[in-house]
């Protein structure tokens, strides 16, 4: 993964240079304005649309470079112009492109925040996206994360638990189940859960939410664990519907 991100930044930063667009320092300029320097999310917001407007490239080729933009820049805005991209019925994207370039990020050791960010508010809170975005992601291959333990799988397992919440508890559920089998997703998973039901779109059903709960490896002592076990006994199912359930259960357990 790490050679394959190093050669689409590469190729980004070589099409970017195409465009005039040079790194400076820790910033970017156009090389014929040298003394206006330019951020990532500058750069990201004036030519990563321009990648998909690239009529010599194929779908497939636009997919890839904008990845090597992603990881170039390390922008949300890029994960935006996919998705804008990916939904643009004239010229439709690649499907599995698309997912792969997710899992690799997710997989890879460096840091994930804009793919991760992007999964959380543009795929997984809208229920016309979510499922689809969280098979893809996780849930076609959860048994083999369990099954195969690598540290890239358990990584992308773990960044997708934790941003999970708003995925409907109907699609996450058997996901949820088999993550409990490996302690060692226990604790994203309880970030799963409690984003589940803290989030503004988050989505669980109290009763087999609190059963998987009960069955988590986890230290007594972990921040908020007894909240939610309180809240989701008493039947709540996302904090903005019972807004004082939560206050009441951190008293009662304090």
């Amino acid at each position: 993964m790490e050679t394959q991100a190093m050669e689409a930044m590469e190729q980004a930063r070589r099409w970017l240079s195409d465009q005039g667009v040079v790194e400076a320092g820790e910033g970017w300029v156009e090389a014929d304005r040298p003394d206006w320097p330019l951020t990532a999310n500058d750069v990201a917001h004036s030519w990563v649309d321009k990648v998909f407007r690239e009529e010599s490239l194929t779908p497939t080729e636009q997919l890839w470079l904008a990845f090597g933009l992603l990881d170039l820049l390390d922008d949300y805005w890029v994960t935006c112009v996919i998705g804008s991209a990916y939904g643009d019925a004239d010229r439709p994207l690649p499907s599995d492109v698309l997912w792969d370039g997710y899992r690799r990020r997710l997989e890879a050791q460096r840091d994930a925040e804009p793919v991760t960010y992007s999964l959380w508010v543009d795929w997984f809170e809208d229920r016309d996206t979510a499922a689809m975005a969280f098979a893809e992601v996780l849930g076609n291959d959860i048994e083999r994360v369990v099954t195969e333990r690598s540290d890239a799988l358990l990584r992308r397992a773990d960044r997708v638990l934790d941003n999970s919440g708003p995925v409907p508890w109907s699609i996450k559920q058997g996901t949820y189940e088999i993550a409990a089998r490996l302690p060692a997703l226990h604790g994203s998973l309880f970030q799963g859960l409690l984003g589940s039901y803290h989030d503004v779109y988050g989505d669980l059903e109290p009763k087999p939410a609190l059963a998987l709960l009960m069955q988590l490896d986890l230290p007594e002592d972990t921040p908020h664990l007894a909240q939610l076990r309180s809240v989701l006994a008493a039947g709540h199912e996302n904090h903005y519907r019972s807004p004082d359930a939560w206050d009441d259960a951190a008293a009662s357990n304090a």
